[in-house]
């Protein structure tokens, strides 16, 4: 029971951890992108880059690294795009191996507290003359609690692992999205 309480309290840690950074990270893309589409057709790319950098977040930071680059034209631009995307899934990713660890360790944790407590069940009866249900109690319901509190344990993790996986797939959307637009709007400037 002791591995499963400290495998409880890593797993809230890292998924307390992850809601924060997650939503730290989030932004109105529509509103970026359009602040930042409408500075660099008035004010140009340099002040566009400015403009990315009052923002926070993933998709601020790939269209920031996209304008440095614009100057050295368009492969340049969607190099640099995709380098910084790299980067950034690897920040919004961080910590995630933790909580899908969570999710696997503590339901095998808890089927070997089953395996433990039956072992206890068929030792007691081993060593009893006669055998009644008092005697197998106890390590029935040991391997019963145990079983539980890995499932109670990992049960909330494979939830928050499965909703940090969506929340990235759904980052991963809108970078691509705003960095295709950030793209098709530098090559309509220099036509």
């Amino acid at each position: 029971m002791w591995w499963l309480l400290t495998i409880a309290v890593i797993g809230m840690v890292f998924i307390i951890e992850r809601l924060i950074t997650l939503s730290r990270a989030k932004v109105n893309t529509r509103k970026l992108i359009g602040t930042v589409i409408t500075t660099l057709k008035t004010e140009g790319v340099q002040a566009a880059a400015e403009e990315c950098q009052k923002w926070r977040g993933p998709i601020a930071a790939i269209l920031y690294s996209g304008l440095q680059k614009a100057d050295k034209g368009d492969e340049a631009v969607e190099t640099a795009i995709g380098t910084a995307g790299v980067i950034e899934m690897s920040f919004l990713e961080r910590g995630l191996v933790w909580v899908s660890s969570v999710t696997t360790i503590a339901p095998l944790l808890g089927f070997l507290g089953t395996v433990s407590g039956m072992i206890n069940a068929f030792e007691a009866i081993a060593a009893s003359e006669q055998v009644n249900a008092k005697l197998v109690a106890s390590g029935i319901s040991e391997a019963l609690i145990t079983t539980a509190s890995g499932l109670v344990v990992a049960i909330p993790a494979t939830i928050g692992y499965n909703y940090f996986v969506s929340a990235i797939d759904r980052f991963v959307i809108e970078m691509e999205e705003t960095s295709a637009e950030l793209i098709e709007e530098l090559e309509r400037m220099k036509g």
